[in-house]
C-alpha cells in the first residue's frame, strides 16, 4: 500500500508530495465515457461494480497516490426522501424544494446501511483492489441545503439566503437534520473502508465571512467532532473560501482544501499547523508542458512550510481536459518533489 497520501494528512514526512485531483473519476477520461454510455449518472452511482471501474481508472491511467469514491453529494439527500433528478445540461434537480417546515418534516434522517447500501458496498469492493488510500466524502450541510432549497444549481442563491435572513429557525433546523443525516453517511463509509474522508462545501464562498460563522461553520464543527472517534484524517474544502480561512482551519479538520483564488504560502501562514490541500487552477492544465510544470515547481515551493500538503487542483478537473496533460502534471508532482 502507498500510504503517501495518508502520511502527508497527518503532517508526517513523505518521500515526495502525494497526488490526486478533484473529479477524477470523470468526463475528461475517454474510459469513463465508454462506462457512462451505458447507463444513467444516478445507475451508475447507485452500481457498485461500476462504480468500482471507473474509480480505479485514473489511478491506473495517470498514477494519482490516492482513490475517490465515486459517487454524488446528493446521494444522502436523496435518501432522505426527496426525489432527485439529473438533467442533461441543467445538473441535479430536486421538483420538490424544501421551502417550510411541513416540507422539511417529510424528510427522514436515512439510515446509511439501509438507504445507501450501494456506497457501503463500493467501499468494500474497492478496498480489495486499491494499492493507495481511498478518500470517501459528502457535501457539507450549508452546500446540501442550497440544492434543497433552490430545487437545484443557483447563480445568485435567492431562495437560501431568504431563508437564512427571514426564517433563520427553518434554515437551522434544516442544517441539523442534514448535519446528523451527513454525520451517518461518512461514519457509515469509515466502516465499510475508506481511509479518509473529505467534505465539500462547494458553495461556502456565497456566504460573507459572518453568514459562514453563523449559519455554516457550526454545523462543519460537529461533524469533524463526530467523525474523531474514527481516527480518519478529514479533509474540508471550502471552494472560493480565501476570506473564510481562518474560520475553515477552526472546524478542527486535519486537512484544508484550497481553490486556487490564493497563494499557497499565504494560506500557510495564515493557518498553521494544518495540512494543506491544491491548489492549481484546472485550466492550468491547457498550458504547455514546460510552462506547466513551471507553474506546479512554483506551487510546490510555496507550500514547503506547510504542515503538510497534497497536490491538488483549486477544483474539478474540467470535462474536456486532455487526459496526457492530467497525466504530465502527476509525472511533473512526483518529479519536482522528489526529497
Amino acid at each position: 500500500m502507498n500510504d503517501t497520501f495518508l502520511k502527508a494528512c497527518r503532517g508526517e514526512e513523505t518521500d515526495y508530495t502525494p497526488i490526486w485531483i478533484m473529479r477524477q473519476a470523470g468526463r475528461y477520461l475517454p474510459e469513463y465515457q465508454k462506462v457512462r454510455g451505458k447507463v444513467t449518472f444516478l445507475e451508475l452511482c447507485k452500481t457498485p461494480e461500476l462504480c468500482v471501474e471507473v474509480t480505479l481508472q485514473p489511478v491506473d491511467i495517470l498514477g494519482v497516490d490516492a482513490a475517490i469514491l465515486f459517487s454524488d453529494i446528493l446521494i444522502p439527500l436523496e435518501a432522505m426522501g426527496t426525489p432527485l433528478e439529473f438533467h442533461e445540461g441543467r445538473g441535479p434537480v430536486f421538483p420538490e424544494p424544501i421551502q417550510n417546515q411541513a416540507d422539511l418534516d417529510r424528510l427522514i434522517i436515512p439510515d446509511p446501511d439501509e438507504h445507501t447500501g450501494f456506497v457501503m458496498e463500493t467501499i468494500r469492493l474497492l478496498r480489495k483492489e486499491l494499492q493507495v488510500p481511498l478518500i470517501g466524502f459528502a457535501g457539507a450541510p450549508f452546500t446540501c441545503a442550497t440544492y434543497l432549497i433552490e430545487g437545484g444549481s443557483s447563480k445568485v442563491f435567492w431562495e437560501t439566503k431568504k431563508m437564512m435572513y427571514t426564517n433563520p429557525e427553518l434554515f437551522h433546523n434544516m442544517m441539523e437534520k442534514i448535519t446528523r443525516t451527513t454525520t451517518l453517511y461518512l461514519l457509515a463509509q469509515a466502516k465499510a473502508g475508506a481511509q479518509a474522508l473529505q467534505i465539500f462545501d462547494s458553495w461556502a464562498g456565497v456566504l460573507a465571512p459572518e453568514d459562514f460563522k453563523t449559519f455554516a461553520l457550526p454545523y462543519v464543527q460537529q461533524i469533524v467532532s463526530d467523525l474523531q472517534e474514527t481516527g480518519l484524517p478529514i479533509i474540508y474544502f471550502a471552494n472560493n473560501g480565501a476570506t473564510l480561512l481562518e474560520m475553515a482551519a477552526s472546524t478542527g479538520a486535519d486537512v484544508l482544501g484550497l481553490d486556487w483564488r490564493i497563494n499557497i504560502g499565504d494560506a500557510v501562514r495564515r493557518v498553521g499547523k494544518v495540512a494543506l490541500q491544491g491548489n492549481l487552477d484546472p485550466f492550468a492544465l491547457l498550458l504547455p508542458k514546460e510552462k506547466l510544470k513551471a507553474r506546479i515547481g512554483r506551487i510546490l515551493e510555496d507550500a514547503k512550510g506547510a504542515h503538510g500538503h497534497i497536490f491538488n487542483l483549486g477544483h474539478g478537473i474540467h470535462q474536456f481536459t486532455p487526459p496526457e496533460q492530467a497525466k504530465a502534471a502527476v509525472e511533473f508532482v512526483h518529479e519536482l518533489s522528489q526529497r
